[in-house]
This record gives structure tokens, sequence and C-alpha cells, in this order.
């Protein structure tokens, strides 16, 4: 499956890799913010795995694992970049050094900081599509920031540029810069909004979908009775009351439609993104190489039919997805 990165030339493949959790461990004030303990080996082998099925996208950040995720996939593309289309994000500090995240800024010094290290920790000449990671940044400044990725693009620093953010005027701001071509939102079949994705489609954008699989819920591998470790982001997740309890009910109304001709419950809530608009462009996490090659086979299947989709709407009547 292939699918145009909004209104650039670009084609990708209709569903990337998000890479945040093989950036490891990462705390802010003592509060776990990355994904745990991970093997660089194994997201090596992870991402020639996804490669090998088809994926030919890869979304990182440089807060992940302060840099360690960019390089990481800098050395599992080593020899195929040519290939492949890169998105990196800016606007969170960190100490490179440790595992620590500090704060935010995009000033435009920074910027131009952020986009050079990225460069060379992904040891590429440009990055595809560079995201602003701030989601909730002022909307004054952030036209500044707009700016200063313009001239990025004029120097052939990056191709193009988005903005990570789920709130529907911030989108549409972005949308009026000229080489603005994609707006990363949460969305799942489980949560996020419909007015962002309502943005992309109005000004062709791609959507790519962060948090596609609920952080983990949708590969149905979750119980009542799961528990996850201290250095997981997740940790405070609580499955038999609150939002986690109230996800997988909703998982289980949904799961024989999910997992029909043959899909894994993740790969039918990847075809639900696919079905639910042609703008979308999941990025589901990983950590190993068979967690890659399941996501990127959900290729294979394609989106989910007209009635599948209508079906799971009136199961998840309640829901505002």
């Amino acid at each position: 499956m292939i699918r145009t990165l909004g209104r650039s030339d670009i084609q990708v493949s209709a569903m990337g890799l998000g890479c945040w959790a093989i950036g490891g461990e990462q705390y802010r004030d003592g509060k776990p913010v990355g994904w745990g303990g991970v093997d660089d080996g194994e997201s090596i082998r992870a991402i020639q795995t996804a490669i090998d099925f088809g994926v030919t996208f890869f979304d990182t950040a440089d807060i992940y694992g302060s840099g360690r995720s960019e390089k990481v996939l800098a050395r599992g593309i080593e020899g195929k970049r040519d290939g492949l289309i890169i998105a990196s994000k800016f606007g969170y500090t960190f100490n490179e050094g440790t595992t620590e995240a500090l704060g935010q800024q995009a000033d435009p010094d920074y910027i131009r900081i952020c986009c050079e290290k990225s460069l060379k920790r992904l040891n590429t000449d440009r990055i595809d599509l560079y995201q602003f990671h701030l989601g909730g940044w002022d909307m004054e400044d952030a036209l500044q920031v707009r700016e200063i990725l313009e001239e990025l693009v004029d120097e052939g620093k990056i191709r193009y540029y988005g903005w990570s953010t789920d709130d529907p005027e911030r989108a549409g701001l972005f949308a009026q810069g000229a080489h603005c071509t994609a707006i990363q939102q949460r969305l799942s079949v489980l949560e996020g909004n419909l007015e962002t994705l309502q943005v992309c489609e109005q000004n062709n954008l791609a959507s790519i979908n962060r948090g596609p699989l609920a952080k983990g819920i949708l590969t149905g591998k979750f119980n009542s009775e799961s528990k996850l470790p201290a250095d997981d982001v997740r940790h405070d997740w609580d499955f038999k009351k609150g939002t986690e309890a109230e996800y997988l009910g909703k998982l289980n109304a949904i799961r024989d439609i999910l997992t029909s001709g043959g899909r894994t419950a993740a790969q039918g809530a990847l075809a639900w993104l696919w079905g639910k608009s042609e703008n979308t462009i999941p990025i589901p996490g990983f950590k190993t190489a068979t967690q890659a090659k399941e996501n990127a086979e959900a290729m294979n299947y394609g989106p989910l039919t007209e009635r599948q989709m209508e079906e799971i709407k009136t199961l998840l009547k309640n829901s505002t997805i």
C-alpha cells in the first residue's frame, strides 16, 4: 500500500513506524517519559525487517532517548537511505548525555541548532519531513516557527514540514505554509478527534497518526491483570478502572471485526485508520522485529470495508470517534 505524503510529491508506505519506543528510557522530573529498556541491536533488526516488508516511512524525534532514537534509526537504514522517507521533530530540550528531558524551546536559533544536530545524528543531508513537536505552542509565536521552517526548506536542510498537534486551529495555521504537508495527530479507533483530521482533508495534508494502537491496548495483549514496569511511560495505567478499563471493554466489543479475514487486532486497528480517510498514515511504535513485521503485514490486508467501519461505529456509538 502506498500513499502520498499530503500535498508533496513524496510517496510513502501507507504505514510508517514510530521510533519513540526505541529511544529507550527517559525521565522528566524523575518520572518516566520513555518506554523502558531497549536493545539497540534488536531495534536495528526491527527497522531492517520493516523495510524488507515494505515500510518506507520512519518517524522519530530528537527528544526520544535524548538523541538515541535518531542514532539507532541511522544505523538501521544505513545503505538504504535513498529509498526511505525520514521524519523527525524538534521543540523539547534535553540533556543529550543523559536520559533527562528538560523543557521546551522554539526560538529561531534553537530550531536551526536542532536541525543541524538531527541531520548529524541521522547521518543524512536532509530531513524529508521536519515537525514542530510542541502541540500547544502559542499561535502567534508558531508563525515565526513556520517562517524558519520555510527558510530551512529554501536552504535544502528539510524538504517539507508539519506540526504535531491535536488542535484543529493550530493545524489550520500551519496548513497555510507553502511547504507544510502533514499534521501529526493522536488518532485511533478508541481516541482522538475528527476535527483535526478534517483540516488535513480540506488542505490536502497527510494525517500522520501517532498512537494508532492506543499505546498498545489495541494489540490485544493486555487484560485486567496487566502491570507495566516502573520505567515505562504507561507505568501507572490501571486496567481495572478508568480509561484503560473502558478501552479494554471497547476493544472486546469490536475485536471480532478487527480480527476478521485473518488480521490480528493490531492489524485491524491500522486497517480502521486506512478506512477512515485516504489521508491517514499510522505510525505504530515497536521494540522488536516481530512487532515491526506484524505491523508491516497489515498493509497486505488493506483498509476495513465500509460495512465494517459502520459496524464499528454502531458498536462504539458512545465514542466521539
